[in-house]
């Protein structure tokens, strides 16, 4: 085996990192090679590797004698823009008592009488998302080689590896002595995915596109081209909605549709149409058949009809055969050399900007495979600050493969998904998920990638209107719920049926519009806010509206509060022994609405012309009911002191004050902080991986090192594939093998969340310039370094410590 295969390509822009610090005074830091090393194929999609470049992309499974690649566009969706309530399902009457409901529900709860106001909320609830859809898989059987004899030629020696410096997946394995090697990589500069097969024997293959849908069709041409054509749904109804009939609606004439393409070029054999048997099939699929090639590449495109969140992908969507065909000649005539220099200068210029070291792992266990190395992290509980420093970097990786589409952010599996009806539709989920896949955005030097989500805030911004009128009888402003999709819908979910404990819930706009406000202080670009200031007032002006007066029976104060209100996923039991969600005052409103309305005028001030909105804003923050404690010494959840049906529940919404809030520090508010460290200690380590993540930059804002790091052990826990049945299955929520998060099932949002945790432990900053450097250093990173992270002063930082202590630092 040739180990120079699995050694990282130079990345220009960490050359170019390192020639600025060389030539400057100050700490250089310096970076082990990342990559993930595997010594098996994937046969699971927990441990293929994934690639992508914002748009498409792949989950790579480098198998031996068949190759597989399961194949997405973050722009395939189910549905059409979202027509409020003139939406199919909404056209049914559901919905149309909303507005008209609340003031029962405010009076059901000035009773106290929980259980109707609960009932009563299922009347404040629309649709639900539409479905993030798979694109298909490619598949590349290999010819068996057999020896004079008519054996099978054994294999042996097999290694695949995805180097994050380069962005490229890598396979070998040795065949009677001779080398095949594959090269993966999906370059954005070329939306292409580009496959290169070397081997230094000639090899037959046949290649196969298939889809999941009923409605796609595959052609071979004698050109050496593979293309796929289809559509998807114009609606779908989640896995969780209880109901009769079809969850996925197909007309001919209606939803998004797509073409992929795969162009086939080889050197030295032959590429020619054929037909095959597909896995599980019954007819012949078109197909291509490669004879005699030691060097087959592989360009592989795809373009959907899909032309913004408001434009029908069938009337109005954009001439994706046209697109598709262009692209593939493109590339064709580009080549393999150009497409991949025009890769590598793209994508290093964007991960090259960061550099951490975290110390060394001891050398007979960092020469072993990754998931080997996962494993004994969990079991031994080996130290292995090497997989730390790894995980942290794949987490930016992650977030540049799946985050270049304007208006189309990461959801809730980044870029990669296999099923028609995947968990939670793969939507936006935006009571957490949405807004900890951007956690590390702009702290990891990825800004690029946080204007997807931003962008996409005009577009919710524009459906919420609606939704606010609607629903909520408020005029002003824009409102979100718990879910959305590639059409930005924005109501309460539900169908009348949904439990109001995560349906109702809306404040999706208030919490992420606080973006715009974290983005302008690392930024420091007024232009930029000026355009996305409109957003944040209006998700202010709907909380301003949606406001009720309360008297506090503690303290005869009236005050500001929701009403009805939940705090997202869990429950309350009351004194008499009734458990439910629907209340009045919930802290997590409170702090998603002061959080909201502080940046609001924040912004204000910097753009200039709202003093009327500054005033209004102003004189309601102080109105806002604060922070209380309960009796176990936590910080209030509930409105009164009661008890949580789950003590151990995976959300922790009104912590975010703590993080990514800026309301509860050590230093500010001690009391408040112990209260929160409180809560956090009730909640434990058993959970699940996007809400450890949470925690670990929770714990590390509340100067927690210890705490922090263990959860961040917590959430590095392995866990196998979801579909392994074996003696040594591990389930509940952690690592895969192939680094992803386990909720379980998979969610990208534990991995962005544990990315922007490890930066939180080593740095902190403020928007009044405050930076606190290594606020939560674990003793067990007693020296390193990290260059290039920003700080909300605008500032890029390079850091180095030894003994627990900063020995070098440097702002420019």
């Amino acid at each position: 085996m040739n180990d120079s295969l699995f050694r990282p390509l130079p990345a220009a822009g960490t050359f170019l990192l390192a020639a600025l610090l060389s030539c400057s005074p100050g700490p250089q830091v310096t970076q082990d090679p990342m990559v993930l090393r595997y010594d098996k194929p994937a046969d699971y999609f927990e441990e293929a590797l994934p690639i992508g470049n914002g748009r498409i992309g792949a989950s790579v499974y480098s198998g031996i004698g068949t190759d597989r690649l399961s194949l997405n566009d973050i722009t395939l969706w189910t549905g059409e823009p979202d027509r409020g309530k003139d939406h199919p399902d909404i056209a049914r009457g559901i919905g149309d008592e909303a507005a008209a409901t609340l003031p029962l529900i405010r009076e059901a709860l000035e009773r106290e009488d929980y259980a109707l106001a609960n009932e009563l909320q299922k009347k404040v609830q629309g649709h639900f998302s539409e479905s993030y859809q798979p694109l298909g898989t490619l598949l590349i059987q290999y010819d068996t080689l057999r020896t004079p004899a008519g054996a099978p030629v054994p294999a042996s020696g097999y290694r695949r590896s995805l180097d994050l410096d380069s962005a490229i997946v890598r396979a070998g394995v040795m065949l009677g002595g001779q080398e095949r090697t594959t090269e993966y990589f999906a370059s954005a500069p070329d939306s292409v995915i580009v496959i290169r097969i070397r081997s230094a024997q000639p090899f037959s293959a046949t290649l196969a596109l298939t889809h999941p849908t009923p409605h796609a069709r595959v052609t071979a041409t004698a050109d050496g081209t593979l293309s796929q054509e289809g559509y998807v749904a114009y609606h779908a109804y989640p896995s969780y909605y209880r109901m009769e009939g079809e969850r996925r609606l197909y007309d001919p004439a209606r939803g998004t549709r797509f073409r992929t393409l795969l162009g086939a070029t080889s050197e030295d054999g032959t590429v020619t149409p054929t037909q095959c048997l597909l896995p599980g099939g019954q007819t012949p699929a078109d197909a291509l058949r490669v004879e005699g090639s030691t060097c087959l590449t592989l360009y592989l495109v795809n373009a959907t009809s899909f032309n913004g969140f408001d434009k029908d992908p069938a009337r109005e969507g954009k001439d994706y055969r046209a697109l598709s065909e262009r692209n593939l000649r493109r590339c064709r005539e580009k080549g393999y050399d150009g497409i991949l220099a025009s890769h590598l200068a793209d994508y290093t210029a964007l991960f090259g900007r960061v550099k951490l070291n975290l110390g060394e792992t001891a050398p007979e266990v960092a020469a072993l495979p990754t998931d080997q190395q996962l494993r004994r992290y969990t079991d031994l509980e080996e130290r292995n600050p090497q997989l730390e420093a790894l995980y942290y970097q794949y987490g930016r990786y992650l977030l540049i493969a799946s985050s270049r589409t304007p208006g189309v952010p990461a959801n809730l599996q980044g870029l990669w998904n296999e099923r028609l009806d995947p968990p939670w539709s793969c939507n936006y989920t935006v009571n957490i998920n949405l807004e900890e896949n951007y956690w590390p955005a702009e702290t990891a030097a990825l800004p690029e990638m946080h204007a997807v989500l931003l962008s996409y805030l005009h577009n919710l911004s524009r459906t919420g209107a609606a939704t606010a009128r609607h629903y909520y009888g408020i005029g002003r402003g824009w409102a979100c719920g718990h879910n959305s999709d590639i059409w930005a819908m924005t109501c309460p979910v539900g169908l009348e049926t949904g439990d109001p404990m995560w349906a109702n819930w809306n404040l999706g706009g208030a919490w992420l519009s606080t973006d715009i406000w974290e983005r302008y202080l690392f930024t420091r670009d007024r232009d930029e806010l000026v355009r996305n200031f409109p957003v944040l007032k209006g998700a202010a002006l709907f909380c301003l509206d949606a406001l009720v007066e309360k008297q506090d029976p503690e303290t005869g104060e009236t005050e500001l509060i929701t009403s009805p209100s939940t705090s997202p996923e869990n429950a309350f039991v009351t004194p008499d022994g009734y458990v439910g969600p629907t209340l009045y005052g919930a802290t997590a409103d409170l702090v998603l609405i002061r959080e909201c309305l502080q940046d609001a005028v924040c912004a204000a001030r910097v753009v200039g012309g709202e003093e009327a909105f500054i005033r209004e804003a102003e004189a309601a923050l102080p109105r806002l009911r604060g922070y209380r404690t309960d009796h176990e010494g936590k910080l209030r959840e509930w409105y009164h002191d009661w008890a949580d049906q789950d003590p151990h529940h995976r959300h922790q919404s009104h912590l975010v004050g703590v993080f990514p809030g800026h309301q509860i520090s050590p230093e500010t508010t001690p009391e408040l902080a112990r209260a929160a460290a409180r809560t956090l200690e009730i909640r434990g380590l058993e959970t699940t991986g996007w809400s450890a993540g949470w925690r670990v930059n929770m714990l590390a804002h509340l100067q927690d090192a210890d705490g922090a790091y263990r959860m961040l052990r917590r959430l590095l826990r392995y866990v196998s594939p979801d579909a392994y049945r074996g003696p040594d299955a591990r389930r509940g929520g952690g690592t895969y093998p192939n680094l992803l998060d386990a909720h379980s099932p998979f969610q990208i949002d534990g991995n962005f969340g544990g990315c922007s945790g490890i930066m939180e432990m080593l740095l902190q900053s403020e928007a009044d310039g405050t930076v606190r450097k290594l606020p939560a250093l674990p003793a067990q990173w007693p020296e390193g370094g990290i260059s290039g992270i920003r700080t909300r002063g605008g500032k890029t930082v390079t850091m180095t410590w030894r003994d627990g202590r900063v020995t070098a630092y440097r702002e420019k």
